[in-house]
């Protein structure tokens, strides 16, 4: 009887042994997938990095931060909307120094006095607007680099997105750099299949930004956000093109 005590201690023993070995295996399997995972994403971005030093890039442009429109100025705006079956063209202002929806004024849609309604919906709409998600520092490549421009191209971390842009994961964005002035020119993000943009399935998903860098805000502004896309909806065609111009910043 003691024999058999003996014995299942020592199993029990064993069996402590085996799930300790068990759990250390994991541990140094899920280590070792994080230096992996890290020693990629650093080797991706510092080909990007090599090249920004080898031409003289201030490599902050990298941040989402330096791309975004500045809080603190005030700017004039305008967009032409253009489908199929119409064109619309509206006219607005953004002053931060006003208070919540009071920001944004809108001058005018197609030439005229806006309605109560269209100037809610406008508002509406501007303030629908995401934060730019930040990069996946494992997506980096060079994706072009000729004496006179250099472009890169990366994708956004998924777990940043929510409802209104998760599309975004299927998209690519690529960033133009002016070697001559050292300057960032445009981002464009195309669509890599088809993505689901509110109610309408994009075939073609075409943002074009241009960027000017502003010395009093200390980063680069928007100047000419140009949309293109070629979508269904329950199967009918639906082609969007979309022209901003943002102008006139002025520090608040």
């Amino acid at each position: 009887m003691k024999k058999t005590m003996v014995m299942t201690r020592e199993d029990f023993k064993t069996i402590k042994s085996n799930s300790r070995l068990r759990n250390y295996s994991m541990n140094a399997l899920m280590l070792l997938f994080m230096v992996l995972f890290t020693s990629m994403a650093s080797a991706q971005k510092s080909k990007v990095l090599d090249a920004f030093f080898k031409y003289g890039i201030d490599s902050s442009v990298l941040n989402p931060e330096k791309t975004k429109r500045p809080d603190n100025f005030a700017f004039d705006f305008k967009q032409t909307i253009i489908t199929s079956a119409s064109e619309a063209v509206t006219i607005a202002k953004f002053d931060p120094s006003n208070a919540g929806v009071e920001q944004w004024t809108v001058v005018s849609i197609d030439g005229k006095s806006p309605s109560k309604s269209a100037t809610n919906s406008f508002r509406k709409n501007q303030s629908k607007a995401s934060s730019t998600p930040p990069t996946d520092d494992t997506s980096y490549k060079i994706e072009k680099e000729t004496p006179d421009q250099l472009v890169i191209s990366y994708k956004v971390e998924t777990a940043s997105l929510t409802k209104e842009n998760a599309f975004v994961k299927d998209c690519r964005f690529y960033m133009t750099i002016n070697l001559k002035t050292k300057k960032m020119e445009q981002i464009q993000t195309l669509n890599e299949k088809p993505v689901k943009v509110n109610i309408l399935t994009a075939d073609k998903f075409d943002i074009v930004v241009k960027y000017k860098w502003n010395d009093e805000a200390r980063q680069y502004v928007p100047v000419n956000e140009n949309l293109n896309m070629e979508a269904k909806f329950i199967g009918q065609a639906t082609n969007i093109k979309t022209i901003t111009e943002y102008s006139n910043y002025t520090k608040k």
